[in-house]
């Protein structure tokens, strides 16, 4: 061990470090703070629901938008950001991103009803699409050394993932001695810090790539993802309509002419030619199903410990402790970990456990299932952070450093598009569940709580959402599974 230690990589390895500007490492501490802020806030409402449910009094179908307006506005911007940061600086859009996303969080606190709270969480998904593509960027440009940008894209990518565990976790424990507004007043000091510091620390970086930003693939992109996910809500919420089958159609009519739109543009949102890497492919899926399975089984669980079991929320905070150590901890150890069996078997492992860790839910009932609860999220937190922490590193890595913006939002928006879909997917499955079985008092297991239902009302209502909670659980599982599949038969073709 010792021999290894001083061997001449380890060496040049420490020399690398040794010579980076103290500049590169405070900007890199800088950038990260608001990038656990953007991610934490996609998790962060998880345990607090029944709480805000208790307190706004929101519909079935604004519950979901509280939960999911945010993803959205990330995930449908993120590109469009990443693009516009390329061509007029990344630097810029950073902190202009960052204003927009501390005032957002500020409405939010201050939020009277569930239409507020939607927008403000809007507005905050609008800041959060300029500071992920740009911000890693930004890294891009600090750390010229190819092995230690590396690994600070790695630290970037970790921070990320943490912030999706232990959104949940921060929420549970301020909610348990604080208003619920104070999910989003914790944001406002990070902001401030940043803003001081920025403009000391970080340069201006502008690609020198031509072309401008094309209008209607923005807002065919934006148009086509508002569509779908409002149909799927729609339809859980209040069944099948002619509305919900044209905003279907038309979203996925929207999403298909931008994806052929791109193909023709000299400079696209999407560069498609990205994918003709079948690695690259599998992995950027695996953003997208990672992050819809976690953010949709974070949620559930959340009502199910809370609503069902009748856990406090520093409880349920606590029972997850250790499935956001367990993502966390693998995320920052899977670099080593696909150096040493290689990115498939890495990725095989990634579906493998998040559906082991999927289908233990399963085993949970209306009166018990914490342990199985815990050795769920432990199981599948190792997939979850082989994925955010492989998805990061195949997307930058893929394209040259000029193109790190626009690559680095190809990553970021497959985990945000994820855990938008997730809520609106999977959420909406448990939903129209609880509608077809439940005591039809109110849509939802927290609106029939807080109508005050007699006993054995409660009990159906319980075991209704119970019900909505596995089989959204056991197609969660069978994504994973699948695309497993779809891995282990590409890339064994390809010798990847």
């Amino acid at each position: 061990m010792d021999t290894q230690a001083h061997s001449p990589a380890a060496s040049r390895s420490f020399d690398d470090v040794e010579h980076v500007p103290r500049r590169a490492w405070l900007g890199l501490l800088v950038v990260l703070g608001p990038v656990l802020l953007v991610s934490m806030d996609g998790s962060v409402l998880f345990l607090a629901m029944p709480t805000i449910t208790r307190s706004l009094g929101p519909s079935a179908d604004q519950a979901l938008w509280i939960l999911d307006i945010y993803g959205f506005a990330v995930s449908s911007l993120l590109i469009t950001f990443g693009n516009l940061g390329d061509r007029y600086g990344r630097l810029r859009f950073l902190i202009g991103g960052v204003l927009v996303f501390g005032a957002g969080s500020a409405l939010a606190a201050l939020s009277e009803s569930p239409g507020w709270l939607i927008a403000s969480r809007a507005l905050m998904g609008l800041g959060g699409s300029t500071l992920l593509p740009s911000g890693l960027a930004v890294l891009s440009e600090l750390f010229e050394n190819p092995r230690l940008r590396s690994l600070a894209i790695g630290i970037f990518a970790a921070t990320f993932a943490a912030g999706f565990a232990i959104g949940p976790v921060v929420g549970g424990l301020l909610l348990s001695r604080f208003f619920w507004g104070s999910v989003f007043l914790i944001n406002l000091p990070v902001v401030a810090a940043f803003l001081l510091a920025a403009p000391f620390v970080l340069r201006e970086v502008r690609a020198t790539r031509p072309g401008e930003v094309d209008i209607p693939s923005i807002a065919l992109s934006a148009s086509g993802m508002f569509l779908t996910v409002y149909a799927v809500k729609r339809a859980a919420a209040y069944g099948p309509s002619p509305l919900v089958v044209v905003s279907a159609a038309a979203g996925a009519g929207f999403l298909t002419w931008f994806l052929m739109r791109q193909r023709r543009l000299e400079h696209p949102l999407v560069d498609v030619g990205l994918f003709r890497s079948k690695i690259f492919t599998i992995a950027i899926l695996t953003g997208v199903i990672s992050l819809v399975v976690w953010s949709a089984a974070a949620y559930l669980s959340g009502v199910y410990l809370q609503s069902v079991l009748g856990l406090s929320v520093l409880t349920a905070a606590l029972l997850a402790l250790p499935g956001a150590v367990m993502l966390t901890t693998t995320c920052i150890l899977t670099p080593a970990l696909a150096d040493r069996i290689g990115q498939r078997r890495a990725l095989l492992t990634c579906h493998l456990a998040m559906a082991c860790g999927l289908a233990l839910l399963l085993l949970t009932g209306a009166t018990g299932g914490v342990g199985w609860f815990i050795a769920s999220t432990v199981v599948a937190g190792l997939g979850y952070g082989i994925s955010f922490s492989l998805v990061a590193d195949t997307a930058v890595g893929a394209v040259p450093v000029e193109r790190a913006g626009a690559a680095g939002a190809i990553a970021e928006t497959s985990n945000e598009v994820g855990n938008a879909l997730g809520i609106a997917l999977l959420g909406s499955t448990a939903t129209l569940v609880f509608r077809l079985r439940g005591p039809d008092v109110a849509p939802t297991l927290g609106e029939t709580l807080v109508a005050g239902a007699a006993g054995p009302v409660i009990d159906q209502a319980r075991a209704a959402f119970v019900d909505g909670f596995h089989l959204a659980m056991a197609l969660a599982a069978l994504l994973c599974a699948g695309l497993g599949t779809l891995a282990l038969r590409w890339l064994s073709r390809s010798g990847q």
